[in-house]
């Protein structure tokens, strides 16, 4: 009689799918923090604040996770992947309990740095961990379908978020993020066993503070761009970040190599990667404001129309990456995904008070689908250009650039469109807003297009 299979090997908890689909669980609690933004009325309301200090919430949170990304990537390729990724989890899931718990608005912020560290140490490792399950030759799949599950947690939340805030208030907006994090944590098994640690591979806390510091006040300085507190952050941040770069010089385990940093294709690529990410941004920024101003549309269908965008980013990510695994390769790719984001922008600028409902998630659809298409090859060149041992690194600098765009965006697109709607109106201002987001992603696509067949740091 012929031995029964290993569970190991067959059962459900132990397949690659079930594996893959409890990874995007867990990184669905960052990425479900989008439902927040709908509650922040009631928030304010709650610890009866004035509009602007709800800023903080969103500020504390970003620079919290932004700046640990990378130390959190690099300590995720030193001590094991899956480690950092089930500590992630459990702390994110305290945090929740605790930010929804808060005595003050005080307490909150607080609380809402322990949940940027939470999201910091589950989003570093998440890119390695699908990766490692698929291998180098479905890197590409792999990718697709984490940068899938990345968008389908943007996309849910502001929908979850106002149904979850009409009946319970904004503390649910965190509390329903605990047992999703929880069920992940319990349901992930067998993933890879960390490496065995080479003598000496440990982490640099010195060069890790270093960079804290400077990410810190780098995006703070572009949070303050219109503010002359500005210089000096930026001043502290460029110490900052010659107090890195000296360090890693000198340390044989660096957190991420110059050599890297220094290259002018590598470099180049991030660049673009920020510009990208900053001209898809104006979408959150402006589009509700937009939606306000048309009648007829209910809070809740208002949301639909703007989650059009992620749910054209869930549909393009695994298909891009069945392209690059198959037939395209993803220097095309990107090129490809920000002409889209330029196009669909194009179309968004042609809204008035007269586009229909259907014109108006077209649009956001194939600005959704540019944008999964694009993050999806960045991400595929960039963890292709780094060596495997360096995975959580290189999923943590595609998240980081990102991040740099969309900070950047809260500054620059916002101080624009008020210029513009001070001289044109608020329609006119919309319209010539998003003809230069579309401007700058159609640039990107052009210089993507003189970069090398592969880029080599």
């Amino acid at each position: 009689m012929s031995s029964l299979p290993e569970p190991n090997s067959t059962g459900l908890l132990h397949s690659k799918g079930w594996q893959v689909a409890m990874i995007g669980l867990g990184t669905a609690t960052a990425q479900l923090d989008s439902s927040v933004n709908i509650a922040f009325p009631a928030i304010t309301r709650g610890f009866d604040l004035a509009i602007p200090d709800i800023q903080w919430v969103v500020i504390c949170y970003v620079l919290t996770y932004a700046s640990l990304l990378l130390a959190m990537g690099r300590i995720g390729d030193t001590v094991g992947h899956a480690i950092v990724y089930r500590i992630g989890l459990i702390w994110s899931a305290v945090a929740f309990l605790l930010v929804g718990c808060a005595p003050s608005y005080g307490a909150m912020l607080f609380f809402r740095c322990l949940q940027g560290a939470g999201a910091a140490l589950v989003l570093s490792c998440g890119v390695a961990l699908v990766t490692s399950l698929y291998g180098e030759a479905q890197r590409g799949r792999a990718l697709g379908i984490y940068t899938m599950m990345m968008a389908l947690g943007l996309m849910l939340g502001p929908l979850l978020g106002g149904a979850l805030t009409a009946v319970w208030g904004w503390p649910a907006v965190f509390w329903f993020r605990i047992p999703i994090a929880i069920a992940a944590l319990l349901l992930l098994r067998g993933l890879p066993s960390p490496p065995p640690r080479q003598t000496g591979d440990r982490f640099d806390a010195w060069s890790g503070i270093a960079l804290i510091v400077g990410l810190v006040t780098m995006l703070l300085a572009l949070n303050r761009m219109r503010e002359f507190s500005a210089i000096w952050l930026g001043l502290l941040s460029i110490v900052a970040f010659a107090a890195f770069g000296f360090r890693q010089s000198r340390a044989e385990h660096p957190i991420i190599a110059t050599k890297v940093l220094t290259s002018p294709g590598f470099a180049l690529l991030n660049l673009i990667s920020v510009t990208a990410s900053l001209a898809a941004f104006s979408v959150w920024l402006l589009v509700p404001y937009y939606l306000t101003r048309i009648p007829g549309h209910t809070l809740a269908e208002s949301g639909a129309i703007l989650a059009a965008g992620a749910a054209g980013a869930v549909l393009a990510s695994p298909i891009g990456g069945r392209l690059i695994e198959r037939l395209v390769p993803a220097e095309w790719l990107v090129v490809a995904g920000a002409a889209t984001i330029g196009a669909g922008l194009l179309l968004l600028s042609a809204w008035t008070e007269q586009t229909s409902t259907a014109l108006q998630v077209a649009g956001l659809i194939v600005q959704g689908v540019g944008l999964g298409l694009f993050q999806l090859a960045y991400t595929d060149i960039v963890t292709s250009a780094l060596p495997i041992e360096d995975r959580g690194v290189a999923g943590s600098l595609t998240l980081l650039t990102r991040m740099f765009g969309t900070v950047t965006a809260a500054s620059l697109i916002l101080m624009l469109f008020e210029i513009l709607q001070v001289q044109h109106g608020f329609f006119e201002a919309f319209h010539l807003t998003f003809q230069l987001a579309a401007l700058l992603a159609f640039i990107s696509a052009g210089l993507l297009a003189f970069l090398p067949r592969r880029i080599s740091p």
